[in-house]
């Protein structure tokens, strides 16, 4: 089904009397108001993304996580991390914030064009961050499992499997933590592709709209 702002865009540029004329700022308007709604949840959506984690803070192994790696000596890191985490988040949020606020109270299409190109370049810094913070995340627990001279106790099991050396035992550890780093990292790419990705693309298409009306 054809979208509803196409057809009113047609109907726009069509030169027959005849049919019911729609005004530039009229068709404005109604662009303005979807990119105003697409930004909003962009906002919303980063606000729920930075509590949900938090949520799990409370679950007992999440805890158990924590003291994994503090364990391996990589305490220092995780509150450095977490620190440049809520920083640059926190910074981010109130990036989409001010976006949505530059759009709902626009009344110049450049300014509109202006603003969905900032919005979604945004969102774009805003997800590699993100996506490489997790995969970095990885790489340091890593080099934790490397420098440490018993992993196993360090991760919480008091076992030493037969057969195979200790080094053995790290290079085994290490290549399964880059591996788990690298799905979890394109597992997250996935949803965050569904999350902003979708919001994008239909910026993007806001975009072009107004771009098509000889703005």
């Amino acid at each position: 089904m054809m979208d509803e702002l196409e057809l009113l865009k047609r109907d726009w540029q069509k030169n027959d009397k005849k049919l019911p004329q729609l005004s530039f700022d009229e068709i404005y308007k109604m662009i303005w108001k979807k990119s105003s709604s697409i930004v909003k949840w962009i906002f919303l959506i980063s606000i729920i993304e930075f509590l949900v984690p938090h949520l799990l803070y409370f679950l007992p192994s999440m805890s158990k996580n924590l003291a994994v790696w503090k364990d391996l000596g990589l305490g220092n890191f995780l509150l450095i991390s977490n620190v440049v985490q809520y920083t640059v988040v926190l910074f981010f949020i109130f990036q989409f914030y001010k976006r949505y606020k530059e759009i709902s109270t626009l009344d110049n299409a450049k300014k509109l064009l202006s603003n969905i190109l900032k919005t979604r370049k945004t969102v774009k810094y805003y997800v590699i961050f993100c996506l490489s913070l997790i995969f970095i995340s990885f790489i340091v627990m890593a080099v934790g499992i490397y420098l440490n001279e018993d992993p196993m106790a360090a991760m919480g099991y008091s076992y030493q499997p037969e057969n195979i050396s200790r080094e053995q035992l790290k290079t085994t550890l290490i290549a399964t933590v880059v591996v788990l780093g690298i799905v979890v990292t394109l597992v997250m790419g996935c949803i965050y592709f569904l999350l902003y990705g979708i919001l994008l693309k239909k910026l993007k298409k806001n975009y072009k709209e107004l771009k098509d009306m000889d703005i």
